[in-house]
Protein backbone atom coordinates (compact mmCIF):
# COMPACT_ATOMS: atom_id res chain seq x y z
CA UNK A 1 0.00 0.00 0.00
CA UNK A 2 2.85 2.40 0.80
CA UNK A 3 4.21 2.09 -2.73
CA UNK A 4 0.84 3.14 -4.16
CA UNK A 5 0.84 6.14 -1.83
CA UNK A 6 4.26 7.06 -3.18
CA UNK A 7 3.04 6.76 -6.76
CA UNK A 8 0.04 8.93 -5.90
CA UNK A 9 2.33 11.53 -4.27
CA UNK A 10 4.57 11.70 -7.36
CA UNK A 11 1.54 12.04 -9.63
CA UNK A 12 0.22 14.85 -7.46
CA UNK A 13 3.57 16.69 -7.22
CA UNK A 14 4.61 16.15 -10.85
CA UNK A 15 8.17 15.62 -9.66
CA UNK A 16 10.12 12.85 -7.92
CA UNK A 17 12.16 15.41 -5.98
CA UNK A 18 9.12 17.40 -4.82
CA UNK A 19 7.22 14.23 -3.84
CA UNK A 20 10.23 13.00 -1.86
CA UNK A 21 10.35 16.32 0.01
CA UNK A 22 6.63 16.11 0.76
CA UNK A 23 7.08 12.59 2.17
CA UNK A 24 10.31 13.47 4.01
CA UNK A 25 12.41 10.80 2.28
CA UNK A 26 15.35 11.05 -0.09
CA UNK A 27 14.68 11.39 -3.80
CA UNK A 28 17.04 8.47 -4.54
CA UNK A 29 15.09 6.16 -2.20
CA UNK A 30 11.81 7.15 -3.86
CA UNK A 31 13.18 6.61 -7.36
CA UNK A 32 14.55 3.18 -6.41
CA UNK A 33 11.20 2.16 -4.88
CA UNK A 34 9.21 3.18 -7.95
CA UNK A 35 11.73 1.71 -10.39
CA UNK A 36 11.58 -1.61 -8.52
CA UNK A 37 7.78 -1.58 -8.61
CA UNK A 38 7.77 -0.81 -12.36
CA UNK A 39 10.07 -3.79 -12.96
CA UNK A 40 7.79 -6.09 -10.96
CA UNK A 41 4.64 -4.63 -12.53
CA UNK A 42 6.04 -5.01 -16.03
CA UNK A 43 5.43 -1.47 -17.25
CA UNK A 44 6.60 2.07 -16.66
CA UNK A 45 4.09 4.30 -14.88
CA UNK A 46 5.50 7.75 -15.58
CA UNK A 47 6.47 9.73 -18.62
CA UNK A 48 9.77 11.43 -17.87
CA UNK A 49 9.71 15.12 -18.86
CA UNK A 50 12.48 17.74 -18.87
CA UNK A 51 10.98 19.45 -15.83
CA UNK A 52 9.41 16.51 -14.01
CA UNK A 53 7.17 13.49 -14.58
CA UNK A 54 3.54 12.73 -15.31
CA UNK A 55 1.50 9.54 -15.31
CA UNK A 56 1.32 7.66 -18.58
CA UNK A 57 -1.71 5.57 -19.58
CA UNK A 58 -0.56 2.56 -17.55
CA UNK A 59 0.04 4.76 -14.51
CA UNK A 60 -3.39 6.34 -14.78
CA UNK A 61 -5.05 2.91 -14.93
CA UNK A 62 -3.08 1.66 -11.94
CA UNK A 63 -3.77 4.76 -9.84
CA UNK A 64 -7.47 4.61 -10.67
CA UNK A 65 -7.53 0.95 -9.57
CA UNK A 66 -5.73 1.82 -6.33
CA UNK A 67 -8.16 4.61 -5.49
CA UNK A 68 -11.17 2.42 -6.28
CA UNK A 69 -9.76 -0.38 -4.11
CA UNK A 70 -9.04 2.06 -1.28
CA UNK A 71 -12.58 3.38 -1.52
CA UNK A 72 -14.03 -0.14 -1.34
CA UNK A 73 -11.87 -0.89 1.70
CA UNK A 74 -13.07 2.24 3.47
CA UNK A 75 -16.67 1.29 2.70
CA UNK A 76 -16.18 -2.17 4.20
CA UNK A 77 -14.43 -0.70 7.23
CA UNK A 78 -17.40 1.61 7.72
CA UNK A 79 -19.82 -1.28 7.52
CA UNK A 80 -17.78 -3.31 10.02
CA UNK A 81 -17.62 -0.31 12.35
CA UNK A 82 -21.40 -0.02 12.04
CA UNK A 83 -21.77 -3.64 13.10
CA UNK A 84 -19.71 -2.95 16.21
CA UNK A 85 -21.47 0.35 16.89
CA UNK A 86 -18.29 2.41 16.59
CA UNK A 87 -19.56 4.70 13.82
CA UNK A 88 -16.16 5.52 12.35
CA UNK A 89 -15.16 6.50 8.84
CA UNK A 90 -13.94 9.30 6.61
CA UNK A 91 -15.88 11.62 4.29
CA UNK A 92 -14.23 13.50 1.43
CA UNK A 93 -16.21 16.18 -0.39
CA UNK A 94 -15.42 18.50 -3.29
CA UNK A 95 -17.37 21.73 -3.11
CA UNK A 96 -17.83 25.19 -4.52
CA UNK A 97 -16.42 28.11 -2.53
CA UNK A 98 -19.90 29.35 -1.69
CA UNK A 99 -20.40 26.38 0.64
CA UNK A 100 -17.36 27.22 2.79
CA UNK A 101 -18.37 30.21 4.93
CA UNK A 102 -21.64 28.97 6.39
CA UNK A 103 -23.39 25.89 5.03
CA UNK A 104 -20.70 23.20 5.03
CA UNK A 105 -19.03 24.02 8.39
CA UNK A 106 -22.45 23.88 10.03
CA UNK A 107 -23.29 20.55 8.38
CA UNK A 108 -19.96 18.90 9.21
CA UNK A 109 -20.12 20.02 12.84
CA UNK A 110 -23.70 18.75 13.13
CA UNK A 111 -22.72 15.36 11.69
CA UNK A 112 -19.65 15.01 13.91
CA UNK A 113 -21.72 15.85 16.99
CA UNK A 114 -23.48 12.52 16.43
CA UNK A 115 -20.49 10.68 14.91
CA UNK A 116 -17.29 12.03 16.52
CA UNK A 117 -15.26 9.14 15.10
CA UNK A 118 -15.82 10.36 11.52
CA UNK A 119 -13.21 12.64 9.93
CA UNK A 120 -13.56 14.90 6.89
CA UNK A 121 -11.56 16.20 3.95
CA UNK A 122 -12.96 19.28 2.20
CA UNK A 123 -11.57 20.00 -1.28
CA UNK A 124 -12.37 23.43 -2.77
CA UNK A 125 -12.99 22.87 -6.47
CA UNK A 126 -14.47 24.68 -9.43
CA UNK A 127 -17.26 22.97 -11.35
CA UNK A 128 -14.99 20.99 -13.69
CA UNK A 129 -12.51 19.94 -10.99
CA UNK A 130 -15.29 18.66 -8.73
CA UNK A 131 -16.43 16.18 -11.37
CA UNK A 132 -12.83 15.06 -11.94
CA UNK A 133 -12.50 14.48 -8.20
CA UNK A 134 -15.44 12.07 -8.26
CA UNK A 135 -14.13 10.20 -11.31
CA UNK A 136 -10.67 9.77 -9.74
CA UNK A 137 -12.08 8.74 -6.33
CA UNK A 138 -10.36 11.76 -4.78
CA UNK A 139 -13.72 12.79 -3.30
CA UNK A 140 -16.76 10.74 -2.31
CA UNK A 141 -19.25 13.57 -2.81
CA UNK A 142 -19.45 16.81 -4.75
CA UNK A 143 -21.57 19.84 -3.93
CA UNK A 144 -21.08 22.22 -6.80
CA UNK A 145 -22.81 25.05 -8.64
CA UNK A 146 -23.57 24.41 -12.32
CA UNK A 147 -21.37 21.34 -13.02
CA UNK A 148 -20.33 21.03 -16.65
CA UNK A 149 -20.52 17.47 -17.95
CA UNK A 150 -22.61 15.29 -15.61
CA UNK A 151 -21.46 12.19 -17.53
CA UNK A 152 -20.42 10.14 -14.50
CA UNK A 153 -22.25 12.37 -12.02
CA UNK A 154 -25.16 10.76 -10.17
CA UNK A 155 -27.37 13.57 -8.90
CA UNK A 156 -28.52 13.10 -5.31
CA UNK A 157 -30.23 16.47 -4.77
CA UNK A 158 -30.67 19.77 -6.60
CA UNK A 159 -31.72 23.22 -5.44
CA UNK A 160 -32.01 26.35 -7.58
CA UNK A 161 -29.67 29.21 -6.72
CA UNK A 162 -30.25 32.63 -8.31
CA UNK A 163 -27.20 34.85 -8.77
CA UNK A 164 -27.31 37.68 -6.22
CA UNK A 165 -25.81 41.14 -6.41
CA UNK A 166 -23.63 41.92 -3.39
CA UNK A 167 -23.31 45.63 -2.60
CA UNK A 168 -22.98 48.22 0.08
CA UNK A 169 -26.19 49.56 1.55
CA UNK A 170 -25.42 53.02 0.10
CA UNK A 171 -25.01 51.72 -3.47
CA UNK A 172 -27.49 53.20 -6.01
CA UNK A 173 -28.92 49.75 -6.83
CA UNK A 174 -29.61 48.93 -3.17
CA UNK A 175 -32.87 50.88 -3.16
CA UNK A 176 -34.28 49.22 -6.28
CA UNK A 177 -37.04 46.65 -5.80
CA UNK A 178 -35.80 44.69 -8.85
CA UNK A 179 -32.22 44.37 -10.07
CA UNK A 180 -31.85 44.16 -13.84
CA UNK A 181 -28.75 42.65 -15.42
CA UNK A 182 -28.27 45.64 -17.71
CA UNK A 183 -28.03 47.93 -14.68
CA UNK A 184 -25.34 45.68 -13.20
CA UNK A 185 -23.30 45.65 -16.39
CA UNK A 186 -23.51 49.43 -16.71
CA UNK A 187 -21.87 49.90 -13.29
CA UNK A 188 -18.37 48.97 -12.05
CA UNK A 189 -18.35 45.39 -10.81
CA UNK A 190 -16.10 42.70 -9.39
CA UNK A 191 -16.73 39.25 -10.84
CA UNK A 192 -15.55 35.66 -10.40
CA UNK A 193 -13.20 34.12 -12.96
CA UNK A 194 -14.57 32.29 -15.98
CA UNK A 195 -14.20 28.75 -14.58
CA UNK A 196 -16.96 29.35 -12.02
CA UNK A 197 -20.65 28.69 -12.56
CA UNK A 198 -21.72 32.19 -11.50
CA UNK A 199 -19.52 33.75 -14.18
CA UNK A 200 -20.68 31.23 -16.79
CA UNK A 201 -24.31 32.24 -16.20
CA UNK A 202 -23.45 35.95 -16.22
CA UNK A 203 -21.49 35.69 -19.48
CA UNK A 204 -24.22 33.65 -21.17
CA UNK A 205 -26.98 36.09 -20.14
CA UNK A 206 -24.90 39.11 -21.12
CA UNK A 207 -24.17 37.73 -24.59
CA UNK A 208 -27.88 37.12 -25.09
CA UNK A 209 -28.38 40.85 -24.70
CA UNK A 210 -25.35 41.69 -26.87
CA UNK A 211 -23.46 42.80 -23.79
CA UNK A 212 -20.40 41.53 -21.96
CA UNK A 213 -19.20 41.20 -18.40
CA UNK A 214 -16.28 43.63 -17.96
CA UNK A 215 -15.19 43.56 -14.31
CA UNK A 216 -12.87 46.17 -12.83
CA UNK A 217 -11.57 43.28 -10.69
CA UNK A 218 -11.71 39.58 -11.58
CA UNK A 219 -10.93 37.00 -8.91
CA UNK A 220 -10.94 33.31 -8.05
CA UNK A 221 -12.03 34.19 -4.49
CA UNK A 222 -15.65 34.75 -3.53
CA UNK A 223 -14.39 35.82 -0.13
CA UNK A 224 -12.61 38.72 -1.84
CA UNK A 225 -15.79 39.67 -3.68
CA UNK A 226 -17.73 39.93 -0.40
CA UNK A 227 -15.02 42.09 1.15
CA UNK A 228 -13.99 44.21 -1.82
CA UNK A 229 -17.41 45.80 -2.28
CA UNK A 230 -16.93 47.39 1.16
CA UNK A 231 -13.80 49.24 0.00
CA UNK A 232 -14.85 50.47 -3.42
CA UNK A 233 -18.54 51.06 -4.00
CA UNK A 234 -18.83 48.44 -6.76
CA UNK A 235 -21.15 45.46 -6.99
CA UNK A 236 -20.21 41.78 -6.79
CA UNK A 237 -21.95 38.54 -7.68
CA UNK A 238 -22.49 35.35 -5.68
CA UNK A 239 -25.12 32.71 -4.97
CA UNK A 240 -27.28 33.04 -1.89
CA UNK A 241 -26.02 30.02 0.05
CA UNK A 242 -22.67 31.77 0.45
CA UNK A 243 -24.19 34.98 1.85
CA UNK A 244 -25.36 36.01 5.30
CA UNK A 245 -26.67 39.33 6.54
CA UNK A 246 -23.74 40.79 8.54
CA UNK A 247 -26.26 42.26 10.97
CA UNK A 248 -24.91 45.82 10.83
CA UNK A 249 -26.83 46.96 7.75
CA UNK A 250 -23.61 47.52 5.79
CA UNK A 251 -24.27 45.06 2.97
CA UNK A 252 -27.30 44.29 0.82
CA UNK A 253 -27.97 41.18 -1.27
CA UNK A 254 -30.51 41.17 -4.11
CA UNK A 255 -31.22 38.49 -6.73
CA UNK A 256 -30.91 39.52 -10.37
CA UNK A 257 -34.28 39.47 -12.14
CA UNK A 258 -35.00 35.92 -13.32
CA UNK A 259 -36.17 37.14 -16.73
CA UNK A 260 -32.61 38.41 -17.29
CA UNK A 261 -30.70 35.63 -15.55
CA UNK A 262 -32.50 32.34 -14.72
CA UNK A 263 -31.38 30.60 -11.54
CA UNK A 264 -28.58 28.05 -11.79
CA UNK A 265 -28.49 24.73 -9.95
CA UNK A 266 -26.53 23.74 -6.87
CA UNK A 267 -26.11 19.98 -7.21
CA UNK A 268 -25.13 17.33 -4.69
CA UNK A 269 -23.79 14.22 -6.37
CA UNK A 270 -21.50 11.22 -6.37
CA UNK A 271 -19.82 9.12 -9.03
CA UNK A 272 -22.44 7.15 -10.94
CA UNK A 273 -22.73 3.53 -9.83
CA UNK A 274 -20.33 3.85 -6.91
CA UNK A 275 -21.21 2.28 -3.54
CA UNK A 276 -20.23 5.00 -1.07
CA UNK A 277 -18.56 4.34 2.28
CA UNK A 278 -21.15 4.28 5.08
CA UNK A 279 -20.13 7.63 6.59
CA UNK A 280 -20.25 9.39 3.21
CA UNK A 281 -23.62 7.88 2.33
CA UNK A 282 -25.09 9.03 5.64
CA UNK A 283 -23.61 12.50 5.30
CA UNK A 284 -25.12 12.73 1.79
CA UNK A 285 -28.57 12.00 3.26
CA UNK A 286 -28.07 14.76 5.84
CA UNK A 287 -26.88 17.24 3.19
CA UNK A 288 -29.87 16.50 0.95
CA UNK A 289 -32.29 17.14 3.83
CA UNK A 290 -30.50 20.37 4.80
CA UNK A 291 -30.45 21.63 1.21
CA UNK A 292 -34.18 21.00 1.01
CA UNK A 293 -34.70 23.02 4.20
CA UNK A 294 -32.41 25.78 2.92
CA UNK A 295 -34.31 26.02 -0.38
CA UNK A 296 -37.50 26.58 1.62
CA UNK A 297 -35.91 29.30 3.74
CA UNK A 298 -33.45 31.18 1.51
CA UNK A 299 -30.58 33.38 2.68
CA UNK A 300 -29.96 33.22 6.41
Amino acid sequence: MQTFQMIEAVARAGSMRKAAEDMNITASALVRRINRFEEEFGAELFERLPNGVRLNSAGELLLHHYRATRSDLLRVQGQVADLSGERRGHVSIACSQALLPYFLPQEIARYRADHPGVTFSVHVRDRAQAEQDLASYSSDLALVYEPIYLVDFEVLHVIPQPVHVVMRADHPLASKSEIRLRDCLDLPHIAPSTQFGVRHLLDFAARRGSRRVSPVVETESFDMIRHYVRHENVIGFQIGIGLRDPGDGSLVFRPIAERDLPAGNLILGQMRGRALPVASARFAVQLAASLKDYAAGGIG
